[in-house]
């Protein structure tokens, strides 16, 4: 079987005539029709009704149709694999990451750069990156629950969450010395329902819960972080965010022995080809980011 010949045919009903076919292979018409003629020769049966008009397709020319193309499509799938594993990785790798991981991701990057010199990684800062897969990035970094989708998901570890506040807050307000106690205080919420919402968290004593309110409300780590600052109330943090701001004198640690954790995970897309240089950035950001920010207490 001439694959050429199948490919030439495959064209001819995908652009709908001869001519077009011609034209996208840059090839004669003559040829075109020559080589689908000799496709029928080969196969012994007519794919192809031919008038003035148009060119349509046969019972057995439309079964032939779908699985040629079917065939074509994984044949240039494998030469695209094999080129790709024989040759250096390059092109562009676009990654959405929750705008909390910019500092940290940004140190790893450069050794990303450094391994694989014709490679750009471009990064765009979101918490909604399951949402961009496929269309807009190669890869996504989420935090939290995940929506129910066909995205190929790698679990990188636990992201754990304390609580801090503001030093000036805590000299007006009192420290709590126990979960109860944040019911009487002001809390910096995520996605509050009617100003409240139920934090879960684990301490000595197993999990103990408490509904928490207050009148700031963000769905951005970084507008959490510079709430609690500006001493709004007492926020839940990444741990590792909190305690830099702790160690620098600018938050205070509430009820340390208390924590949450939410799952972090990276995201590509579910198709079958996953270009060479996303595959390697995601084989580093797995290893990286499980053993730097995943698994940080």
């Amino acid at each position: 079987m001439d694959l050429n010949r199948a490919t030439t045919f495959v064209r001819v009903v995908e652009t709908g005539g001869f001519t077009r076919a011609a034209e996208s292979l840059g090839l004669p018409p003559s040829s075109v029709s020559r080589a689908v003629a000799k496709l029928e020769g080969d196969l012994g049966v007519v794919l192809l009704e031919r008038t003035t008009r148009k060119v349509s397709l046969t019972d057995a020319g439309r079964a032939y149709f779908e699985r040629a193309r079917e065939a074509l499509a994984g044949l240039e799938e494998a030469t695209d694999l094999a080129l790709d594993a024989a040759r250096e990785a390059h092109g562009v790798v676009r990654v959405a990451v929750p705008p909390e991981f910019g500092s940290r991701l940004g140190s790893l990057l450069v050794t990303f750069a450094a391994q694989h010199p014709r490679v750009r990684v471009e990064v765009t800062f979101t918490a909604r990156g399951a949402e961009l897969v496929g269309d807009l990035v190669d890869l996504a970094m989420v935090v939290g629950k995940l929506p129910d989708s066909s995205l190929v998901t790698r679990r990188l570890g636990e992201s754990t969450n304390r609580m801090y506040a503001s030093p000036g807050y805590i000299d007006a307000r009192g420290k709590p010395r126990s979960i109860a106690e944040l019911a009487r205080h002001d809390a910096i919420l995520w996605r509050a329902v009617a100003g409240e919402e139920r934090w879960e968290l684990r301490g000595p004593h197993g999990v103990e819960r408490v509904d928490v309110r207050g009148r700031v409300v963000g769905d951005h780590t970084q507008f959490q972080v510079d709430a609690a600052l500006a001493g709004s109330g007492i926020a839940l943090l990444p741990a590792w965010l909190g305690d830099h701001a702790v160690a620098e004198g600018k938050l205070v640690a509430i009820l340390p022995r208390y924590s949450t954790t939410t799952p972090l995970h990276l995201l590509t897309h579910g198709g079958r080809h996953l270009p060479r240089r996303v595959a390697l950035l995601r084989e580093f950001l797995a290893d990286t980011m499980s053993r730097t920010c995943g698994k940080h207490g």
